[in-house]
């Protein structure tokens, strides 16, 4: 038996085996990344979170009215807030203009299913993330 002849006829072999797995692995990545590009999968990663730390100073229930304080973090764009009482979206309850750092916004709505009221449940949502920046229960 030669052993020379076995040994170099099966290293042939491996080196056009290696070189066809590198050339699969290599088109497999760069489809995965001109696929991501194409389908514009980065493009789906929605707006941040702004931070904001949002207090419940007063409430006058009589009047279906609660005052609510920016006591700290980003300023927020009322045009991008949700109010919503007892889960209903209030039109008339919504905070204008910016609201920064220490200002306060007095809350009103006394429609029929979303009135400001004991045991009411009042949340503000930042509309471009879905994030909820306050969410607390009036208790008188």
């Amino acid at each position: 038996m030669n052993i020379k002849k076995t040994f170099q006829g099966s290293e042939r072999a491996v080196s056009p085996v290696i070189g066809v797995i590198l050339m699969v692995a290599i088109t497999v990545i760069l489809a995965a990344v001109i696929g991501t590009f194409v389908l514009g999968l980065g493009d789906q990663i929605g707006e941040a979170q702004p931070t904001a730390q949002l207090s419940l100073e007063s409430q006058d229930l009589d009047s279906n009215q609660v005052t609510i304080v920016h006591n700290g973090g980003d300023e927020l764009n009322g045009d991008d807030l949700s109010v919503t009482v007892n889960g209903t979206v209030s039109t008339d309850a919504g905070i204008d203009g910016t609201f920064s750092v220490g200002e306060e916004k007095t809350l009103s709505d006394s429609s029929a299913n979303s009135a400001i009221s004991d045991g009411a449940t009042i949340r503000i949502i930042h509309d471009p993330s879905g994030s909820t920046l306050f969410d607390q229960t009036v208790e008188s």
